[in-house]
């Protein structure tokens, strides 16, 4: 770094450090249709038109929990743009019709069920920079699982957006059964962390008041490895429990301390529901030592180094980013903002008992950005990105794994094949070429 830079103490990184740097791409899950298996055409970051009166496409998330005997409740979290402001209720509810069919499971024409639902303030509230819609599915008397298949269409266009949602209907997992609700508004969150002291409920829509057990974990899990390692993971796969508690469902509670948090209605459970508390900023990293850990999707064992013995976390990510841009201080701008972006949007998505960055999803995500299709099965999904520098029709398959404290941790399948794929790509990261 020139030292004219230095006695300015120009920042960089305080592009990160301030509130409202950039704004969050909302985003959604996936279109789909149906195949053997669906192939989905994705939608992780908001298609938000530059024309003003433009609808975009919606974007849609989804998951269901347990009501009763006879029926489950599907909960689907929907953006939808009118140019580049989020459409109120009362114009998504008049503009845009929802049906779904449930079907007995991928690739499979065997119908369980279907039905028309009307869209109306009753079953769809704003949630954040979304619309959060209830629905209630029936459950079939000789089957264990399905698949929903939900549909949302626009009147009077050919604008219409799927998605597909597993869902078990016996032999719950504790998290088919409760949920967690927002304190304040009682509505369903559909993710996996809450902030420290955000007041929020486990609830069951059984009206359940149980007790539940909580583990707390004070533990910093690993980034995801390299696509190319394919090496065995060694080292222990467990974990020392730092405490133990009681909660009541259906109370109000918060939790103040960072960490892993895995709720289960009995000690003997080998399942249960896990929540990540993060601090008040996330999905963004804004501080220092948060933000030098991502970027060792892009960097040498070396700079690695240097950004983790570093006196200064602050000056050495300066100095890590001016030293890729060549001293480039706009270029470094724009990356930083590009990579970030990527990174929050990755803890949106992908986070489930550790951070979205960390997992196998938010590392492809991260440095490749949005599959062009996604083909998905049950226990299976491959990422398919058409054109990636010089090479075409790249895959990358991940396969759902049993996980104690969610039901969607992905493992990527490594091959050292990726290699003439990942490193050009990396390489564009770190001569800005990509920003």
């Amino acid at each position: 770094m020139k030292s004219n830079g230095m006695k300015k103490y120009f920042w960089i990184t305080a592009l990160l450090l301030a509130a409202g740097t950039w704004s969050a791409c909302s985003s959604g899950r996936k279109t789909s249709q149906p195949a053997d298996g669906i192939t989905k055409t994705p939608q992780f970051a908001s298609p938000v038109s530059e024309q003003a009166e433009e609808i975009s496409l919606p974007t849609i998330e989804s998951h269901f929990l347990d009501k009763d005997e006879a029926t489950s409740t599907v909960y689907l979290l929907v953006t939808v743009y009118k140019g580049k402001q989020l459409l109120s209720v009362e114009e998504f509810t008049s503009r845009f019709n929802l049906n779904y069919v449930v079907y007995s499971d991928y690739g499979s024409r065997d119908r369980l069920g279907f039905g028309n639902v009307a869209l109306s303030t009753t079953n769809v509230s704003k949630s954040g920079d979304h619309f959060l819609v209830e629905f209630d599915v029936k459950k079939p008397g000789n089957k264990e699982t399905g698949v929903v298949l939900s549909e949302i269409s626009e009147a009077g266009t050919m604008k219409k957006s799927l998605n597909d949602l597993p869902i078990r209907f016996t032999k719950l997992r504790t998290s088919d059964r409760f949920g967690i609700f927002n304190a304040g508004t009682g509505q369903f969150v559909q993710r996996h962390y809450v902030t420290s002291g955000e007041p929020f409920i486990i609830r069951s829509l059984r009206a359940e008041s149980i007790p539940l057990y909580v583990y707390y974990y004070d533990h910093a899990f690993e980034p995801a490895s390299s696509p190319m390692n394919t090496a065995p993971r060694t080292g222990s796969r467990t974990m020392s429990i730092d405490s133990l508690f009681q909660i009541t469902s259906g109370e109000p509670t918060t939790f103040s301390r960072e960490g892993l948090y895995y709720m289960v209605t009995d000690t003997s459970q080998a399942e249960g529901l896990g929540l990540l508390v993060t601090n008040d900023r996330y999905p963004k990293l804004t501080l220092p030592e948060l933000l030098k850990g991502p970027v060792q999707y892009m960097s040498t064992n070396q700079e690695i180094k240097d950004l983790q013995n570093g006196d200064n976390v602050k000056k050495a990510l300066d100095k890590y980013w001016l030293s890729l841009m060549n001293g480039n201080q706009d270029m470094a701008r724009q990356v930083i903002r590009s990579f970030y972006g990527r990174v929050e949007e990755a803890n949106r998505l992908f986070t489930t008992y550790k951070e979205g960055w960390k997992t196998d999803k938010g590392m492809i995500f991260i440095i490749l950005g949005n599959p062009d299709k996604v083909q998905r099965s049950k226990d299976r999904e491959v990422w398919v990105y058409n054109q990636r520098g010089n090479a075409n029709n790249i895959n990358f398959t991940f396969n759902r794994r049993n996980n104690q404290f969610v039901d969607d941790h992905y493992e990527l399948v490594r091959y050292v094949e990726y290699q003439p794929i990942w490193y050009p790509i990396v390489e564009a990261w770190r001569t800005g070429a990509i920003r």
